[in-house]
């Protein structure tokens, strides 16, 4: 049972924090973002809110996992929850810069600050518990398509 309960609040954790930012996003979506010049493989609109739901479940099942390690491995398992937290705290962040702020170059500044954030998680998390690394893998590649997205509109839009 305290294994699926820390799973289901880190899970909750991220969700919230998924929708807050999608929260900060959405005026953005409709008014500024469309007037950006975009590279080709820029996806539709769409498509972000599904994968993004996905990523913040896999984080969440991920951190759960994690947690659920504290007592057999306290010193790592907070070592590597203060890693999740910052990258938590820094894709938070993306949306207010980008979205909010219509910042593209700190965006792009941001995200590869980000990306090297989920990298330390993942390595972390892999430490800990070889699944919730591996759950983390999508939600790196799908941020390194972003900071390549991101590098791209910053240079279109310059």
């Amino acid at each position: 049972m305290q294994k699926i309960l820390r799973i289901s609040v880190v899970l909750m954790t991220c969700l919230v924090i998924g929708y807050l930012s999608g929260m900060v996003t959405r005026e953005s979506i409709t008014t500024w973002y469309p007037t950006l010049v975009k590279p080709v493989f820029n996806p539709p609109n769409w498509i972000f809110a599904p994968v993004w739901t996905i990523l913040y479940i896999m984080m969440g099942v991920a951190g759960g996992l994690v947690w659920t390690k504290l007592e057999s491995d306290p010193e790592n398992v907070k070592k590597a929850f203060k890693f999740f937290v910052l990258q938590l705290a820094l894709n938070a962040l993306w949306s207010f810069i980008f979205f909010y702020l219509h910042n593209v170059l700190l965006a792009l500044i941001e995200v590869v600050l980000l990306l090297l954030m989920i990298y330390e998680t993942y390595k972390q998390f892999f430490k800990i518990d070889k699944n919730a690394g591996r759950l983390l893998i999508p939600y790196m590649l799908w941020v390194s398509f972003a900071t390549i997205l991101t590098a791209s509109i910053w240079w279109l839009n310059r």
